[in-house]
C-alpha cells in the first residue's frame, strides 16, 4: 500500500458518456429496431417476400451500434448495442421455455437489484482495502464508520472485528446480498447491518464514509456528501473519482485489480 501525490485538478478516468440511464440505452435500441424495420418491411412486403431475421437481427445490430457509436456512448455500451438484437434472435431459435428467463431475471435481481436501480454493479472490495481503510482511520477516536451500498460486508465486518471501539454500519439493497451480509455481521456487536437506499441515509452522524459504486452516480453522490457530512469528515470512494473534484490524496492499495482509494476530506 502506497500514498500517491494529489492530482490538481482531479478528473475521473471514465468517460461522461458512462452517466448515461439505461432509458437512453434502451431509447437507442428502440430508435434502431424502429429504422430498420420501417425499411425492411415496406421492401419485403412490396415483393411478397417474408422477412428475413437473421440479416434484420444484424442490420438492426449494426444500426444499433452506429447510433450508440454518433452518441458517445461508453465502448461497452457500443458492444452491448451491436449484439443484442442478434443473440436475441439466436436464442429466439432455441425455443426455450420463457419461464426460465423470468426466474434468471429475478435471481439476477436478487443480487444485482444496484445495478438495475442506479447503475451501480456488484464490487467485492479486497482484503487489502480493508488494511487500507484501517489505516486510513487508525487515528479517528470514536470512529462512525458507514459503508454504502456494502455488498456481503466484506469491509464493515473485518474492520469491526478489528476496532471493537469503533461503530460501523453497512447499507445494502440488493436482497440476496443483504442476506448474506445480515448473517455475516450478526456477531458482531459494533456492526450495524441495515436495508435501505444509500440516498435516503443521513451522512452525518459518520466520520468516514466509504462507497465503492460506479462512475455513474459519483457526481450526485459528492454533493449528497457536502450537503450532509460535517466538516473534517472523510469520504472515500473506492476506484471511481469525483469528477471535477481534487482530491486529499489517494492510496494504491495494491491488490489484484490495482485498486485506488480516492479520498476527499471535507
Amino acid at each position: 500500500m502506497s500514498l500517491l501525490p494529489a492530482p490538481s485538478p482531479e478528473r475521473s478516468d471514465a468517460p461522461a458518456a458512462a452517466v448515461d440511464g439505461p432509458r437512453r440505452q434502451l431509447a437507442l435500441q428502440f430508435a434502431a429496431v424502429l429504422a430498420v424495420l420501417s425499411l425492411a418491411w415496406p421492401y419485403y412486403g412490396i415483393r411478397g417476400e417474408a422477412l428475413p431475421w437473421p440479416q434484420t437481427a444484424f442490420a438492426i445490430g449494426t444500426a444499433a451500434l452506429l447510433l450508440a457509436t454518433l452518441s458517445r456512448q461508453p465502448w461497452w455500451w457500443r458492444v452491448v448495442h451491436a449484439l443484442f438484437t442478434p443473440l436475441a434472435w439466436g436464442v429466439s431459435l432455441l425455443q426455450i421455455d420463457p419461464a426460465w428467463f423470468l426466474l434468471g431475471f429475478m435471481l439476477l435481481l436478487l443480487v444485482y437489484r444496484g445495478a438495475l436501480s442506479g447503475q451501480i454493479p456488484l464490487y467485492f472490495s479486497s482484503r487489502q482495502t480493508v488494511d487500507a481503510l484501517a489505516a486510513l482511520t487508525r487515528d479517528r477516536h470514536d470512529l462512525r464508520f458507514l459503508d454504502l451500498g456494502a455488498g456481503i460486508g466484506s469491509i464493515v465486518q473485518p474492520l469491526a472485528v478489528a476496532r471493537p471501539d469503533a461503530r460501523f454500519t453497512g447499507i445494502e439493497n440488493a436482497p440476496a446480498t443483504w442476506l448474506v451480509g445480515r448473517v455475516r455481521t450478526a456477531a458482531t456487536a459494533n456492526c450495524a447491518w441495515r436495508w435501505g437506499d444509500l440516498w435516503q441515509a443521513d451522512l452525518a452522524a459518520y466520520d468516514v464514509v466509504y462507497a465503492f459504486l460506479s462512475p455513474a452516480p459519483m457526481a450526485a453522490l459528492w454533493e449528497k456528501v457536502v450537503r450532509e457530512m460535517r466538516p473534517g469528515s472523510l469520504f472515500i470512494s473506492n476506484s471511481f473519482a469525483v469528477p471535477g473534484v481534487t482530491v486529499t490524496h489517494q492510496v494504491d492499495v495494491g491488490d489484484r485489480r490495482h485498486s485506488r482509494l480516492f479520498c476527499y476530506r471535507v
